[in-house]
């Protein structure tokens, strides 16, 4: 449910309180409820008798002098993939289905490398340990090749098994930054306290967290490192308290979902309204406009005008622009003028 200011004088927090109210009622319309601390949808023997299944499938499959093979949701078609207001992005009940075979030179090795990870994370389960995928690409880095094989064997287990990353004892390597409103104690009782003028890492295992206190009204999702420390700088977490400020975070459907996320900017059409210089702007790369392309054709797009406008706005300019070309207007323009102009008009998607 995209959302936008009732009327001029509409504030971001208004609006926000006004969609995390009906996300709360169609929650209990629903008759569910937010997931406790640590919970995981199935348990370490559920997890480890799936392993079992389809390694008994694999043997059955060779007693009848058959090949085996991996059978899986299809993460790569658009097709399989809508959007829900109170979720996001994620697949369809019915998605199609594709095949890893043993008997084909074009996927034996991924057959393969699937049945390694399956076996390292049997042992994590079985144990009650945890591992990085950084961990698991150094476990055999030279047959792997890459750390984007092991992620991407990770996501496709995760799909077969139909559970999230955390049930099957994979963590991801702490990347993020957070800093504002928020004290919180982790897995093994450390307590956190984050300030608003330094930032503390993000746990890997965010679904250790416990014991969360904040009176923040609003969370902001900064993309780049540099423009999050920029902002620390300038000291828009304590100008714009409460709030919380995080960098590079990821977010899986239903476990750890924003459902009333939006895009504040820098927008298509804000370069426009701002007059950003065209000499502080970039072309669009041939793989830039095929990526546009290919986003505007993903089926949910469809149900979303605003995205597509934006996106439209681009295509027809064959231009972008980082946020850093906000400077041109000041240095301190994004955290003095366009962010709290934002928070308190609107403008975002």
């Amino acid at each position: 449910m995209a959302f936008a200011p009732m009327g001029p004088e509409a504030s971001f927090f208004d609006v926000l309180d006004q969609h995390r109210a009906s996300l709360l009622a169609a929650l209990r319309r629903g008759g569910g409820e937010p997931a406790g601390r640590g919970t995981c949808p199935a348990s370490s023997s559920e997890v480890l008798s799936s392993i079992e299944n389809i390694i008994q499938d694999i043997i059955t499959s060779l007693a009848r002098n058959e090949a085996p093979a991996f059978t899986i949701d299809n993460r790569s078609s658009w097709e399989n993939i809508k959007f829900e207001d109170s979720v996001g992005l994620q697949m369809v009940s019915h998605c199609t289905m594709r095949k890893i075979k043993s008997d084909s030179l074009k996927s034996v090795k991924n057959f393969a490398l699937i049945l390694k990870v399956l076996s390292v994370i049997y042992k994590l389960v079985q144990s009650n340990t945890y591992a990085t995928k950084r961990d698991i690409y150094y476990t055999d880095s030279q047959l792997f090749g890459n750390q984007a094989v092991v992620d991407n064997i990770v996501d496709n287990i995760s799909c077969m098994l139909k559970v999230p990353r955390r049930c099957l004892h994979i963590l991801s390597t702490s990347k993020g930054l957070i800093a504002g409103n928020l004290k919180y104690i982790e897995e093994d009782g450390t307590k956190v306290n984050c300030s608003c003028t330094t930032a503390v890492a993000v746990p890997s295992n965010i679904q250790g967290i416990w014991n969360l206190i904040t009176d923040a009204k609003f969370l902001l999702i900064v993309e780049k490192d540099a423009t999050f420390q920029r902002l620390l700088d300038d000291n828009f977490c304590s100008k714009t308290s409460p709030c919380i400020m995080v960098t590079s975070m990821s977010f899986e459907a239903h476990n750890l979902t924003v459902p009333a996320i939006r895009w504040l900017g820098l927008l298509p059409s804000d370069i426009k309204r701002l007059n950003i210089p065209k000499d502080t702007l970039i072309p669009l790369t041939k793989q830039d406009q095929k990526k546009l392309d290919s986003i505007l054709k993903r089926p949910y797009v469809t149900c979303q005008p605003f995205w597509r406008q934006e996106m439209e706005i681009m295509a027809d300019s064959k231009m972008k622009a980082e946020i850093q070309a906000l400077t041109f207007l000041s240095s301190d323009y994004l955290s003095r003028v366009y962010l709290p102009n934002k928070l308190k008009f609107g403008g975002w998607i």
